[in-house]
């Protein structure tokens, strides 16, 4: 059959429609942040320094989320509540926040993600 053929009326495999249940932007689904999320962003914080926040917006395969990077370029990221819980959560702990759409990420975590793969091709995995 070729592909044109199946667009075709008559045949038994026409196209269909999405039923009801199906999400507009796509068939993905997108998980919600969650208390796991959050204890995660709370012991990076608390176990290095010089970390800020990179507030990344939704996007139509994920939620908002917050990127948090270290002095030495580790960094971490998980889905939170929103924009503004992002943001509230970076001053409560006294890291400074930046909106990733218009910031950038630092390069510090690209030279760490270099480092790393790095190390894994010396180590041979």
């Amino acid at each position: 059959m070729g592909f044109l053929d199946r667009f075709r009326r008559g045949t038994g495999t026409r196209m269909r429609r999405p039923g009801k249940d199906a999400a507009r932007t796509g068939s993905t689904t997108v998980r919600a942040s969650d208390k796991v999320d959050e204890q995660h962003l709370h012991e990076f914080v608390g176990n290095r320094r010089g970390v800020e926040g990179f507030v990344e917006p939704r996007t139509a395969v994920s939620d908002v989320t917050l990127l948090l990077v270290a002095h030495d370029g580790e960094w971490t990221r998980r889905r939170v509540p929103s924009v503004q819980w992002a943001h509230d959560f970076a001053n409560r702990h006294q890291v400074p926040s930046y909106d990733a759409a218009v910031v950038g990420i630092p390069q510090r975590m690209r030279d760490y993600n270099s480092r790393q793969k790095q190390l894994r091709k010396e180590r041979g995995l």
